[in-house]
Parts: structure tokens; C-alpha cells; sequence
């Protein structure tokens, strides 16, 4: 679990640096020369209906980029037709660089981003178990440290209902965003929002709870005024 946070962590912050160093125009430029342009085409019916008979049949080309800057060869993958038109071999451009990776050529943006593929899918798939269990990590940290001060602990079974009413809402919000990039409006940090949205549910939960915890011991104490030790 600890190698699928730090993961999604590193991408969340690739992306988020990409798009920011490409909206603000803060990426650094070089000149490059293309020495290899490779297309990859593939085909396949889009979706389809009963018996698979009545898709359409799209074929996509990608290509791989080999570029020359400096004395530095670098390659850039999935390139989509649309960006690589024009490009051959040969070609001097203007790379656009992010931390030494090629993210633009002539302006054009060559930086696959999150995508069905390899290490994002991994992480498209697991998100929800990821999601989980960070709102359980945040919980369980604050649930020890309000109970530091000898007044109140819950235990497991308390703190679940917290949880389970941040996760719905970090699954809620993980599909409000799958329908904005449906449209075409993707967000580059999109992890943080069900997390950030998830935990801070949680913990407004889990205070709610404590509070009630922290009353209820305080009736049952002697005389009603003093908090019992647990």
C-alpha cells in the first residue's frame, strides 16, 4: 500500500507540474532535432451491441519520437497523430522541457498525461482501495490523537461509520470528476479531491462522534461533572 501512495503521489505530481509549467509558460525550450519518427496503428470496433456486431471500426495511430537535444537523446511515446503531423525526420524544433522531459514540440503538447495505460491504469483500478485506506489512516490518527488527553478513545467499530460515510462521499466526488473528463475537462491533481473531500467528511464525522463519546462519559461519571479515565 505504502509503493501505491507514493506512486500516485509522484504522478499526481508529474501532471500537476506539467500543467501548470505549461499554462503559466514556465517551461524551459531547447532546440532538438527529430532523428526517428516510429507510427504504431491500431484497430478495433468502439464498443459495440448485442453480439459485438454493431460497433464502428476505428483505427488510431500513434507515433514514438526520437528526439536530439544537446548532446541528449530523448524519446517520447503516444504521441497522438494530431501532434505529430508535419514532424519528420530531420526536422529542427523547439522542445518544450519539464524537468529534462519533453512535454511539447513546436508548441504542441506530446505529454501522454494520466491514461489507460501501464502504471495509471494500476492506479485508476486501485484508487478506491487507495482511497480507503488513506481516510482510514487520517481517522486513526485523529481518534489517538484526541484520545491523548485520557478522556476519551474509541475504538474500531465507532469510527467506522466515519469512514464509510468519507469514502461514499470521496467515491461520489471521484465520479463527478470521471463525468467533467468525459467533457473534456479534465483536472491534472484530480487524486486530491476524493481524498481531500473523503477525509475532511471523516473527520467532521469522527468529531461529531467524540463529541457524543465525550458526554456520555461525563453522565455516567460520579456526580455527572468530571470525566471518567478511560
Amino acid at each position: 500500500m505504502a509503493a501505491l501512495i507514493l506512486l500516485l503521489a509522484v504522478r499526481t505530481y508529474e501532471e500537476t507540474g506539467v500543467a501548470h509549467a505549461r499554462s503559466n509558460g514556465t517551461l524551459h525550450t531547447a532546440g532538438a532535432t527529430i532523428t526517428k519518427l516510429t507510427s504504431h496503428t491500431r484497430s478495433g470496433r468502439d464498443g459495440g451491441g448485442q453480439d459485438g456486431g454493431s460497433g464502428d471500426w476505428n483505427v488510431t495511430t500513434e507515433y514514438t519520437v526520437e528526439l536530439r537535444v544537446g548532446d541528449e537523446t530523448k524519446t517520447v511515446n503516444g504521441v497522438p497523430e494530431g501532434s505529430a503531423n508535419g514532424l519528420h525526420e530531420g526536422r529542427r524544433v523547439r522542445a518544450g522541457l519539464w524537468h529534462g522531459r519533453v512535454v511539447e514540440i513546436d508548441g504542441r503538447d506530446v505529454w501522454p498525461g494520466w491514461h489507460p495505460g501501464g502504471w495509471d491504469m494500476a492506479l485508476f483500478m486501485l484508487y478506491p482501495l487507495i482511497t480507503g485506506y488513506l481516510i482510514a489512516l487520517a481517522l486513526t490518527a485523529a481518534a489517538y490523537l484526541a484520545g491523548l488527553d485520557g478522556r476519551v478513545r474509541l475504538e474500531r467499530q465507532e469510527r467506522a461509520a466515519s469512514w464509510a460515510f468519507g469514502f461514499l462521499v470521496g467515491m461520489a466526488a471521484s465520479f463527478v470528476l470521471m463525468g467533467c473528463a468525459a467533457f473534456g475537462n479534465a483536472v491534472a491533481y484530480w487524486p486530491l479531491t476524493p481524498v481531500g473531500a473523503g477525509t475532511a467528511t471523516a473527520l467532521a464525522g469522527l468529531g461529531r462522534t467524540l463529541r457524543r463519546a465525550r458526554a456520555a462519559r461525563v453522565e455516567d461519571s460520579p456526580g455527572g461533572s468530571a470525566p471518567a479515565q478511560a
